[in-house]
This record gives C-alpha cells, sequence and structure tokens, in this order.
C-alpha cells in the first residue's frame, strides 16, 4: 500500500495514533517532570479521551493504526526483535550483570509481553531475577527499563515527507528510545514493507512537531528547544537531494516549554489558513533555504524576513490567512498554553480540536473552519493537543480536496 503525504490539509486517510497505556501509570510526583509531564494524569479518562479522539477520526474515513498493535505486530520479526532489544540492552546504566538478568527476561516474553515492557518499562521489583551491584544499589520503585508516556505524541518521532518517512532525532533524553520502535515499525513491519527513510535517529536534533508541510514541496521547520538549526539544514539538504523539496523556511521559536515545537503556535487548518498565536504573529521570522539550482551545489539561504510574507512566497500565494488564537492577549495566552493552536487538520477547513478552548474553537468557525471538538482535560498533561497525537501517513492530494 502506498503511503504519502504532500500537505497539512489533504483529506486525511490513515494515521498513527498511541491509546494510552500502563506508562501513564508510570508517572508519580517524583518522576513527572523529567518524564516531561506537567502533571499526573489519570489515565482512565485520558483513554477515554483518547477513545473519543480516534472514534471522532473513523467517522470521517480515517484508517486509525494504533502504535502498540504494530510495535506487537513488528516484534514477531527476528531483526525487529533484536533491533528492540539491543536498544534497551545497550543503556549504559544497566552493567553486565543487570544486563543479563535483563536479556534473559525479555528473551522470555512473547511479543505482545515484549511491547509492553518496552513502551511502559520495567521495575526494579518487576525484575525478579534481577542481581548485582547495580540492582542491589537501585531503589525499589527505579526503573531497570524506563517507561515512554510520550509515546502519546506520534508526530515528534516521525514525519512522513511526500512518499518517505523521517524518523526523527528527539532531543530530550526521556525520548530517544521513543524512536527505536518507530524506526523498526518502518524498516521491519509488512505494512510498510519498501518505506525509505529520509532521516534518522542518528542525525542532528529535528522533531515532527517542529515540521510542516506548507503546501507540496514546502516545508516550515521551527528551531528552538527541541529541534536545531543544524537539523533543519540537515532535512533541507536530504529533501532536496531527493526532489522531496524545493523550499525549507527555518522559523526560530523561544526555547521554553510553552513553544517547544512550531505546531504549538501555529498549524494549518485550510491551504492558505492557519491558526495562529497572536502573541507570536507580528514578531515570527523565517529564513528561506532554497534549492541550488545545480543538485550538486550548496542550498541557498535568503532573509530573515517575518514568516507569513516567507511562507506566502514559498507557496505561491497572496497571503497566508491567520485565524488568532483567543480573542484578547490573556485568553489567547491560555488557549495557547491548552494547545489551541495545536489542531489536526482532517481535510482543508476540518480541524480536530480541544474542546475546552472555546475562544480559539469559537474564531476558526467564524472563518469558515468546522470544528470537531474532542475532551483534553487528562490528555493535555503532556502538553499535547490532536495534531501532536497523530502521525498521519496517508493524505489524498490537494488537487482531490
Amino acid at each position: 500500500m502506498e503511503h504519502r503525504v504532500d500537505s497539512e490539509v489533504g483529506v486525511l486517510g490513515t494515521v498513527v495514533l498511541h491509546r494510552p497505556g500502563p506508562e501513564l501509570a508510570r508517572l508519580t510526583p517524583r518522576n513527572n517532570d523529567s518524564l516531561l509531564f506537567d502533571g499526573i494524569p489519570w489515565v482512565q479518562r485520558a483513554q477515554e479521551e483518547h477513545d473519543i479522539f480516534a472514534g471522532a477520526l473513523r467517522s470521517r474515513g480515517v484508517e486509525v493504526l494504533y502504535l502498540a498493535d504494530l510495535v506487537a505486530e513488528v516484534l514477531t520479526v527476528p531483526a525487529a526483535r533484536a533491533d528492540l532489544t539491543e536498544a534497551v540492552l545497550s543503556d549504559v546504566r544497566l552493567g553486565d550483570t543487570l544486563r543479563a538478568a535483563v536479556s534473559e527476561h525479555l528473551a522470555g516474553l512473547g511479543p505482545a509481553q515484549l511491547a509492553m515492557t518496552l513502551m511502559a518499562g520495567l521495575a526494579h521489583d518487576e525484575l525478579r531475577t534481577g542481581s548485582g551491584l547495580v540492582y542491589a544499589l537501585m531503589d525499589r520503585h527505579d526503573f531497570v527499563i524506563d517507561p515512554l508516556p510520550n509515546l502519546l505524541f506520534t508526530r515528534d518521532s516521525a514525519v512522513w515527507i511526500g512518499d518517505r518517512v523521517a524518523v526523527t532525532s528527539l532531543a530530550m533524553p526521556a525520548r530517544r528510545r521513543e524512536t527505536t520502535l518507530t524506526a523498526a515499525i518502518y524498516r521491519h513491519h509488512p505494512r510498510f514493507t519498501g518505506t525509505e527513510l529520509v532521516y534518522d535517529p542518528a542525525l542532528e536534533y529535528l522533531e515532527g512537531g517542529d515540521v510542516l508541510a506548507l503546501a507540496p514541496g514546502v516545508l516550515a521547520v521551527g528551531v528552538g528547544e527541541r529541534t536545531r538549526p543544524a537539523g533543519a539544514e540537515r532535512l533541507a539538504r536530504r529533501c532536496f537531494a531527493l526532489g522531496l523539496a524545493h523550499t525549507v523556511l527555518a522559523v526560530p521559536i523561544a526555547q521554553e516549554r510553552a513553544t517547544m515545537h512550531l505546531d504549538t503556535v501555529c498549524t494549518m487548518v485550510d491551504v492558505d489558513a492557519v491558526v495562529m498565536y497572536p502573541n507570536i504573529a507580528d514578531t515570527l521570522t523565517a529564513w528561506t533555504v532554497s534549492a541550488a539550482p545545480d543538485p550538486t551545489g550548496e542550498p541557498r539561504i535568503s532573509g530573515p524576513e517575518p514568516f507569513l510574507t516567507a511562507a506566502a512566497k514559498a507557496m505561491n500565494i497572496d497571503t497566508l490567512r491567520i485565524i488568532d488564537t483567543g480573542l484578547d492577549p490573556v485568553t489567547a495566552e491560555r488557549e495557547q498554553w491548552d494547545d489551541g493552536n495545536n489542531t489536526l487538520a482532517i481535510a482543508p477547513r476540518v480541524a480536530v480540536a480541544y474542546e475546552r478552548n472555546v475562544e480559539t474553537n469559537a474564531q476558526l468557525e467564524r472563518a469558515g473552519i468546522e470544528v470537531i471538538r474532542i475532551p483534553g482535560s487528562e490528555l493535555g498533561s503532556g502538553r499535547g493537543g490532536p495534531r501532536c497525537m497523530s502521525c498521519p501517513v496517508l493524505r489524498a492530494p490537494l488537487s482531490e480536496a
């Protein structure tokens, strides 16, 4: 089956989601900060909210693939099982004695059990065969294998660009093992046979939440807390070499929690419209990186200039319409924090958004955008909205919209 994504708003065909699971139950007041959550989510309610999200997508004809299912299925492939086991055993914190015990434990698990362990982690007390100095000095609440609660945000570890996938390079230590799962799926799962990678985790830091497909051949890449300038440059060079893009806009954003990715302040809801945090709309800039006329030449760089101006030029349109978050500065700040900007377009002028962002959703509707509202009181505790929680692997061309 062909998978391809050329825009943010083409009719969504297939998406990868991760239903919250036991990994969220591992969060405690002791570790939620290091695991990048602002609170301790109520897991059952988060699952209920996520089921509503998935149901809303299915009701619009979207095929939903679950990450946990893909991981369990790919673990029946010996090469994938070896890759994923090695990714855990290579942790330098284990030491030889504990590593041997972990290896033996994992070898005895079936695909579904192993998938759950790789995602939810393995606590000290759950490893009954543990021994050696490292194991003895661990707190009984520590993890031998760390949980991955941020798997919920499937956008970050992979992003499709044309008919290729970028398996990204995650900046935060708590998230880096996520890409071992993603890479195994795209390299070994029968569903994705023949898929070629345009990026891989060994490269410079680049996260999917920072990559927006503004139009066919035009990407915007946020550069800030998670994606580094070198990652944006590396992606541009690779996309240019493969003909996947002709223009990449490098967009500096504040290096802070509230604006960790470009899609926390700007997402597309139509072929020529974005919902955007008004507090930065006038100050956001972009450097334009263009493919050289000669394929062997250096990319051309110009700017900076206002992001909206640079984007319209690259997209070959007169102007990019802005729909503001909120109605006033205070509401805008509150709703940006609650992922009011982080919408998921499932077609031109149709977007999924958290119901709590009342004013932003009203603004969208006044601008002619159909808003599919979903609850997100618990899902939002990791600072991510519908776009963050979804990795599109198939969108229809805009010509079919």
